[in-house]
């Protein structure tokens, strides 16, 4: 909503064509006061404009809207800032607890005397099922039906509820299963770069920005879409109309020059990427791209080098407007009065990439030539860590030497039960052409296919031990795939369609088969995938598969041939040919004109107005599904997908006041790089966890568990699974993975623990290192933490994303300073903890911690309150940010 307000004189029209819009002028607001704004990055003139158009004296000061142009001085700024982005995207894995903690607050606002109409989204919110398709079912023509049928039999009732949510809030949509994963649905559909809306009388024009509920929001970036993900918590008070709060960003320029070599792929130049924005280190900030080199990339490259925005750590990775993103609209077929309004408004203001104009001023620069990127692939468990491919083979064996303390055992090799081959160390059991990074970009899917071609006529074959998959981000994908007559051979190596998704990345890559998974586990092998995604993080493909690699889809196809990573593929020979003559990765590696050639007679604009004509009607299995409910939800009380969460018992309109922490006992030690797949697993639910075991004793089948992420609407589930990571490494129990603490001297599982710590009435704390709550936008992280009963997580460094979720579930946030950490102080986790001055906090205030030891030796540690701002203090008083959302709404 604008605002009467306007102190840069910058409300104006814009004519296109015979329509009349009304715009917030930055080069206006530059003559009447804002001096040199024309020289800010592109992202950061996208924020300005949010700024002068929510003008109101209030939560956007004229104040507010000079910091930007003081941008300029230092190229930094501690200046806060209330952004109000234009809509909301989600998945159904963050999407469904997001939507249940909506209906939560309806039915509390009804129990604090409040109109359960208010609580409704005031932006407009896009759902994408995409989520919750498992690779149950491969290699054949009938995966991709045998998938989508227990895909509904698994979720029916977290549809049922969704389907609720469309018809009882105003302002949402919710897009499908079996349609596409939600960034490309956004990319090729949803995303309008210039977005309108008729507000008293006018057609005002603004900047298409959003924020999603999936850390991968950022590929958008690509179409010049300012847009980043957010934890559910933050994007359901965006959706109820609170404005985000965040400082003015640090933008760190990314100068591209030259072109990509023949046969190199977009994928080899987004590991690149990754690996050396985050050497430099951009966590927190915009990473915006340009140079002469964006000219060599297509619009496709650059949302794959968007996509990976949070593996690199930023906020986000901006492409400005240039006549790519032109193309790009029209060759998916948007609206032309659209483009003409992108065209018109980006030029006027001064938002349009221009190879003439000068460079935009940036905090710090850092630059590569495109023409030295190298066939790359990434793992084992990190996307920066990026290993040439021509490394790949000796990497491994270093990896299984350091990682695995399996030095030279490589060659070991097992029989696999009712099977005529074996399985060994280094076998590829994996092999992914999976959602989001890569399946936007034709490039490296034709690529894929010519491979699988040139494959299948020198004779090739996948290896037997190799579970494929193919699962597109859209269902053009299918469309220009079958049309270049590639999907046929992809079909003949077993990569059949499995489905329209997120898969292996996010850990519903299914069961490995039995016999496969029994050879691994019996035998301790270390197993390895290859997929064409961004994560490949511990734990989080598959439970059996302990190293994981990122590659581009072309590789995909090679490493399945090849079979293992033992295997140098850029010397040895993959296989045989017809006549027994060695086959190199050289010999059906297609040149970079032979599938452009391929792309320009296969993909047409119809193609995507066919599929996105009527997105939101689903197939018949969607349209089966009966809406049962009204305003409040009426909740099932067998369901074990779908529970009402407990964050509003007991909740009065006036909040407790907060009080320091007292004699708090230690629920975790933990290092580095903690993930929040590490805190909360979106992956398979093991039979005798506390999640497994709360499902049985709920008549749930093992072969019915489904995933962690299938279940974020049952808190019940949720809690169980929090620090339950396999792979998760405690501290206090060293050498244990898993989700186990020690408690007066004896291993138990973390819930457990937490659960008699509760009913005793003791608060808890966590310790960490750096990087702590790195990954994706888990929700889950953040509330599961709270409601084991952990009051505060110390840790050297947070993620943007999870420091700011733990803030809204109102768990506080400190740092140590630097070079300490919680082994420099001697923590062993048998202490108790007491955090003074938390009554009295203030915005990044230093807190003393008092330590007292098992000895009885007490310490004073002072640490770093991570609570940045004023609003966020607001939310930790209130006991956390939908509770301060719906005071003012029952109030209002």
């Amino acid at each position: 909503m604008t605002t009467s307000l306007d102190s840069f004189g910058a409300k104006k029209t814009l004519k296109v064509g015979d329509k009349s819009y009304t715009y917030f002028s930055i080069p206006d607001a530059e003559k009447n006061g804002l001096e040199g704004v024309s020289k800010l990055p592109f992202s950061l003139k996208v924020v300005l404009e949010n700024l002068l158009r929510f003008e109101d004296g209030r939560t956007v000061t004229k104040e507010d809207i000079q910091a930007v142009a003081q941008w300029l001085v230092n190229r930094k700024s501690s200046h806060e800032i209330s952004y109000r982005p234009a809509r909301v995207l989600m998945q159904d894995f963050t999407g469904v607890p997001a939507v249940v903690d909506l209906a939560a607050m309806r039915d509390a606002a009804v129990k604090l005397g409040g109109d359960p109409k208010k609580v409704n989204p005031l932006v407009p919110v896009d759902l994408v099922i995409d989520h919750s398709v498992m690779v149950d079912y491969f290699g054949t023509a009938s995966s991709f039906a045998l998938n989508v049928e227990k895909e509904y039999e698994r979720n029916k009732e977290r549809y049922e509820f969704l389907r609720w949510g469309q018809s009882a809030f105003d302002n949402f949509r919710a897009v499908p299963p079996g349609t596409g994963i939600c960034h490309q649905v956004n990319l090729e559909y949803l995303a309008k770069t210039v977005w309108t809306k008729e507000e008293n009388g006018e057609t005002v024009a603004y900047p298409d920005t959003l924020v999603g509920t999936d850390s991968h929001t950022t590929m958008v970036n690509g179409l010049a879409v300012l847009g980043w993900g957010v934890g559910g918590i933050e994007a359901e008070a965006a959706m109820l109309g609170q404005p985000i709060s965040m400082l003015i960003p640090e933008v760190v320029g990314f100068k591209l020059t030259g072109e990509l070599n023949d046969g190199i792929t977009a994928t080899d130049l987004v590991l690149t990427v990754v690996e050396m924005l985050r050497k430099k280190g951009v966590v927190g900030k915009f990473v915006e791209f340009y140079g002469p080199g964006l000219d060599n990339l297509s619009l496709e490259d650059a949302a794959t080098i968007a996509n990976m925005a949070p593996e690199y750590g930023a906020t986000c990775g901006f492409f400005p407007v240039d006549n790519d993103t032109l193309k790009y609209l029209e060759s998916t077929g948007r609206e032309k009065d659209r483009i003409a309004l992108v065209e018109a408004y980006a030029k006027a203001q001064g938002m349009f990439r221009d190879s003439s104009a000068p460079e935009p001023v940036f905090t710090d620069t850092l630059e590569l030539d495109i023409s030295t990127v190298v066939p790359s692939i990434a793992g084992p468990k990190r996307p920066q860590d990026r290993i040439s491919l021509a490394d790949a083979a000796p990497g491994f064996a270093k990896t299984m030497a350091e990682e695995f303390n399996k030095a030279g055992e490589e060659s070991k090799r097992v029989a696999v039960e009712g099977r005529d081959h074996d399985l060994g160390n280094g076998d590829v059991v994996i092999a992914a052409i999976t959602s989001c990074t890569n399946t936007s970009n034709p490039s490296v899917l034709i690529g894929a296919g010519l491979v699988a071609r040139k494959a299948r006529e020198k004779g090739l074959t996948v290896k037997p031990w190799v579970k494929t998959s193919l699962a597109p981000g859209s269902q053009v994908v299918t469309d220009y795939l079958e049309k270049a007559g590639v999907q046929t051979d992809l079909d003949e190596l077993g990569f059949n369609l499995t489905g329209y998704g997120c898969t292996t990345c996010i850990g519903n890559s299914g069961p490995l088969p039995d016999e496969i998974s029994k050879a691994i586990n019996d035998n301790d092998l270390v197993a390895c995938s290859v997929l064409s995604g961004n994560r490949n993080f511990e734990g989080r493909v598959n439970p059996d598969v302990r190293a994981n690699y990122l590659a581009s889809p072309p590789l995909v196809v090679a490493y399945a041939i090849a079979g293992s990573l033992n295997i140098d593929i850029t010397r040895d020979a993959l296989g045989t040919d017809q006549d027994g003559n060695p086959v190199y990765l050289k010999d059906i590696w297609p040149s970079t004109q032979e599938i452009a050639d391929l792309i320009r007679t296969s993909i047409n604009e119809e193609m995507f107005e066919q599929r996105y004509g009527d997105v939101f009607k689903g197939d018949e299995h969607w349209q089966a599904i009966k809406v049962e409910g009204g305003m409040t939800y009426g909740w099932p009380a067998g369901s074990t997908y779908v529970q009402n969460p407990p964050y509003f018992e007991d909740m009065t309109m006036e909040p407790k006041p907060l009080e320091d922490i007292e004699n708090a006992a230690v629920m975790g030690l933990f290092l580095d790089s903690i993930t929040t797949d590490h805190i909360s697993p979106a992956g398979a639910i093991k039979a005798n966890s506390p999640a497994g075991t709360y499902l049985a004793e709920h008549q749930v089948a093992v072969k019915d568990f489904n995933s962690f992420g299938s279940r974020r609407g049952n808190h019940e589930v949720m809690m169980r699974g929090t620090f339950a990571n396999i792979r998760i490494k405690n501290q206090m129990v060293p050498g244990v993975e898993g989700g186990v603490t020690m408690k007066d001297g004896e291993q138990k599982w973390i819930y457990d623990a937490c659960m008699e710590y509760k009913d005793a009435g003791t608060p808890l704390v966590v310790f960490a290192g750096k990087e702590y709550g790195t990954g994706s936008s888990r929700d889950w992280a953040a509330k599961g933490t709270k409601l084991l009963g952990v009051q505060a997580v110390i840790a050297e460094s947070f993620e943007r994303i999870h420091r700011s979720n733990l803030v809204g579930m109102g768990v506080l946030p400190f740092t140590f300073k630097e070079g300490e950490s919680w082994q420099s102080h001697g923590i062993t986790g048998t202490e108790r903890v007491t955090i003074k001055g938390v009554a009295d906090l203030k915005p990044r205030q230093m807190v003393d911690m008092e330590v007292v030891y098992e000895s009885g030796e007490k310490k004073i540690i002072q640490v770093l309150s991570r609570i940045d701002t004023e609003d966020e203090l607001e939310y930790i008083k209130a006991g956390g940010i939908l509770h301060y959302v719906l005071r003012n709404l029952v109030s209002s």
